[in-house]
């Protein structure tokens, strides 16, 4: 869950990447940093510790310079420390790098390296992400990347600045999520939206295996064979209000309070005349009247909500459900093929081994239904068919507006299923969704008793 931001533009840099940083604290972490290229040098500040330790640094060092990037990190090679903090810079100094993910085969490259000359700082995987685009570079920093990418196993979304390239960088994701933010004059890479929302409601949603050159003026999409590649811009519907406080002591309190909007959002436009209704569904009756077992899979808090909906769909369909583990789905071979279905369930829509665990299901030929939050991520994209909870940004870690309308659409999904299948007669159906449609009157009372 580690956090990444970049910037080009006319703005001093720090200031962005770190305003973009701390719009991202929700992620965790346990070490910062941030990389600014000026006047053809790198210059890089990062510490052990949380951001106002990163700050305190900064206040102490003239760290100017319109492009740069920063990093969040959650320790997975090597201890939290000012060393293995993010980002991680070449031996030479030309290249740094931010990074999100694991490198798979870091040993074999880094002993390959070694053998080349390069010397190593740190205990981390991506100091070889540094050290290998520098090896691959010949002029060309996308070309550098894109070789390296190929050289890569694992999961990555990266930020790569070239003390060679004073007006532009490049960024790259697989596995894990990357966006690019469209400003005036002006561009951006981020881990999620809240971290660019105060400049640009503009962005690309970057897909698995793609790279993308970024200068003030333009972003151009690239494959792994560097051919251009074209994707639309897509315009965020919530504002910078959605993802602050609010005049709320914390988060939690602000998104536990925005449930009966969420829930609503998640039923009315899918009850009309007593009838449930989803846009855009390919799911025929036929395939839910034949279909023998229901999947449902997800991680976390998501999961939780899946077992709620098993019992729900159960009672409900009177169909076997089985509720799974993301993780442990996508490694156990399970039993899985075209006459079941397959719930996803994720708030981000980029969670890793729930995204994996849908390929996998899709690959032994069930279809596919996600309930997701985000637009236009990876598991939103991949799915047969996808239900959004319309939630809006949850920054707390403890979840609670996701989670109920994760639940939301469960139910509305157990019943549109039970309906079909006759097991939920029209007298019954009436009665749940007036309790359905009653239901965020309900919960804004009860938010309004315990304030």
């Amino acid at each position: 869950m580690c956090g990444i931001v970049g910037y080009v533009g006319s703005r001093e840099a720090t200031p962005v990447l770190m305003n973009g940083l701390k719009r991202l604290e929700y992620r965790g972490y346990d070490s910062a940093g941030i990389a600014i290229l000026h006047e053809g040098k790198i210059k890089m500040v990062k510490t052990k510790g949380r951001l106002a330790a990163l700050e305190g640094k900064l206040n102490s060092v003239d760290l100017k310079g319109h492009m740069g990037i920063g990093h969040t990190r959650w320790a997975t090679h090597g201890e939290p420390s000012d060393a293995n903090s993010h980002p991680h810079v070449s031996s030479g100094g030309k290249i740094a790098v931010v990074h999100n993910g694991i490198l798979e085969n870091y040993i074999k490259l880094k002993d390959f390296l070694i053998s080349r000359g390069y010397n190593f700082q740190s205990e981390t995987d991506t100091e070889v992400v540094a050290n290998l685009i520098d090896y691959n570079y010949r002029d060309d920093l996308v070309k550098a990347v894109i070789e390296t990418l190929n050289e890569m196993e694992g999961a990555y979304a990266l930020g790569v600045i070239c003390t060679d390239c004073p007006d532009e960088f490049v960024a790259a994701r697989k596995d894990s999520p990357l966006i690019v933010g469209l400003g005036k004059d002006e561009n951006y890479i981020a881990s999620d939206i809240p971290a660019i929302l105060e400049y640009t409601k503009n962005v690309i949603i970057l897909e698995d295996r793609e790279v993308v050159r970024i200068s003030a003026g333009r972003a151009e999409i690239f494959n792994l064979l560097g051919e251009r590649v074209y994707r639309e811009v897509f315009h965020v519907d919530w504002d910078v209000a959605s993802a602050e406080k609010g005049g709320y002591e914390h988060f939690m309190m602000k998104e536990i309070c925005e449930e009966p909007a969420v829930v609503k959002a998640a039923i009315s436009p899918r009850i009309r005349d007593g009838q449930i209704l989803f846009e855009n569904f390919s799911l025929t009756d036929e395939m839910v009247r034949s279909c023998e077992k229901i999947n449902i899979v997800a991680c976390g808090t998501a999961y939780h909500a899946g077992v709620v909906g098993k019992y729900a769909i159960e009672r409900l369909v009177r169909i076997s459900v089985e509720a799974d583990l993301a993780s442990e789905f996508r490694y156990r071979d399970p039993m899985v093929d075209k006459k079941q279905i397959t719930i996803i369930i994720s708030q981000s829509g980029e969670t890793l081994d729930t995204l994996m665990a849908l390929r996998e299901a899709r690959k032994k030929g069930s279809h596919v239904v996600s309930i997701v939050n985000v637009v236009g991520s990876s598991i939103a994209r991949e799915s047969d068919d996808v239900l959004y909870t319309f939630a809006g940004p949850e920054i707390a870690v403890a979840s609670t507006k996701a989670y109920n309308a994760q639940l939301t659409v469960l139910y509305l999904l157990a019943l549109k299923f039970g309906q079909i299948r006759g097991t939920v007669n029209d007298e019954d159906i009436r009665y749940y969704l007036d309790q359905l449609m009653g239901l965020p009157g309900n919960m804004e009372h009860s938010c309004k008793e315990n304030k």
